[in-house]
């Protein structure tokens, strides 16, 4: 009986031999005949026999399942993902067929992005780019690009991911780059070094050269800030502001975004010391002048705000906002002239203060006013915001006609709009 039993289970074991090769060859040839969705129909049903499968045919099943996925750049991303992890279990057997199939699919992912990114589908190719890079896991400049055009379609979360992975991955992007100038035109082109030595060689190029690019990696320590930044995480935008910074410590836009988070933090001496370095470095922004203006202001500190609108319009006769705090200045000067008026008794001598005080507000007042006139002079279009303010003026110094006329041009322009 011991005999028989081992003589049938023999049997048993090669008919299961034997299913296994049969269906991984149905693999094989639907895979060589282009079927696909055959070819994963069989792959489901070898899988059920995986159990007993040896190394090399498990081996022969992991590779033809990620053929079968990937079906020639035709899967789907879930497929395609599916195949990268399949080639990725193959041990030992197939090491240059997976090789070639790799770098297949490299190219084919990497084509597809292409033709995704010029169609501006720019969330397809950046999956595409990404995939393109896993296959392998070489390229990183795959990755980079994958990263980028999340960024294009505010996929935030997506490029978040992938640029902390380029930093951990220490990426740079450096590379080297070899131009000459084009003959015709006198301009400068990059080219492959072959391509460029060929046209030199050809008498059309001249003044060749080569150099190494920049790196990378402050503009991508500087997008995580961003997104961290985007996301609300103002603990972590600083963290990541900071390593930034010390990547690019001349970038400008750095300092702001720092000190906007500051700023939402309710941090405005913090806010205003940057808004301050960076006008250092670019001292003919007005927005700079202007923020440090609006912090001076809020501070209570109205001769350093008066400074910053001046220097705001100056650069740029026609910001409306800093004319129209620099008018505030006055006006509110003025208001605490007239809360001094109130306060005042009946007598003569408070009369006569009075008196005083009120040539005082009205001259405070009345530079406001000029401030405006002065802004509408060289902005004969000023806005509606503008014409407001100087009517609101008139009209608290008694100049009724001047008032009604300013009323009349913002009732013109309301029938033109």
């Amino acid at each position: 009986m011991k005999k028989q039993l081992i003589i049938a289970l023999a049997f048993s074991i090669s008919a299961f031999s034997f299913a296994q090769k049969k269906e991984l060859k149905a693999v094989e040839k639907a895979i060589k005949n282009n079927n696909f969705a055959e070819a994963k129909t069989a792959i489901t049903q070898a899988e059920g026999l995986m159990s007993a499968m040896d190394d090399k045919s498990k081996a022969k099943f992991y590779y033809l399942k990620g053929q079968a996925l990937y079906a020639n750049g035709k899967g789907s991303i879930a497929d395609i993902d599916s195949a990268i992890e399949s080639l990725g279990k193959v041990n030992g057997a197939y090491t240059s067929e997976i090789k070639v199939l790799k770098q297949n699919m490299a190219n084919g992912l990497l084509t597809t992005g292409n033709t995704a990114y010029e169609k501006k589908d720019f969330s397809k190719a950046s999956k595409y780019f990404e995939k393109a890079y896993r296959v392998t896991e070489r390229d990183t400049l795959f990755l980079y690009y994958a990263a980028a055009t999340a960024v294009n379609v505010k996929e935030y979360d997506r490029a978040l991911g992938i640029y902390e992975e380029l930093k951990n991955l220490g990426y740079t992007g450096i590379q080297k780059q070899y131009f000459a100038i084009d003959k015709e035109t006198g301009k400068e082109v990059v080219l492959d070094k072959s391509t460029r030595d060929l046209y030199v060689k050809g008498g059309s190029h001249i003044k060749p050269g080569e150099r190494m690019t920049d790196s990378k990696k402050p503009e991508i320590v500087k997008n995580i800030a961003l997104i961290y930044i985007s996301n609300g995480d103002n603990e972590k935008a600083l963290g990541a502001i900071k390593e930034a910074r010390a990547e690019n410590p001349g970038n400008v836009d750095l300092i702001i975004n720092e000190a906007n988070i500051h700023l939402q933090l309710k941090d405005e001496d913090k806010f205003k010391s940057l808004i301050e370095e960076a006008i250092v470095k670019q001292p003919d922004n007005e927005v700079l002048h202007y923020n440090v203006g609006v912090v001076n202001m809020n501070k209570g500190d109205a001769e350093m705000a008066k400074k910053s609108f001046e220097n705001v319009l100056r650069l740029d006769p026609s910001y409306s906002d800093a004319a129209l705090n620099l008018s505030n200045l006055y006006i509110e000067k003025g208001n605490i002239v007239i809360e001094d008026m109130g306060k005042l008794g009946m007598s003569k001598a408070d009369d006569a203060k009075y008196e005083k005080l009120k040539v005082e507000k009205n001259a405070l007042f009345q530079s406001g006013a000029d401030i405006l006139l002065d802004f509408i002079s060289k902005n004969p279009n000023a806005g509606s915001d503008i014409l407001t303010q100087l009517k609101n003026i008139y009209l608290a110094l008694g100049e009724t006609q001047k008032a009604k006329d300013i009323e009349a041009k913002i009732g013109a322009m309301t029938v033109g709009q």
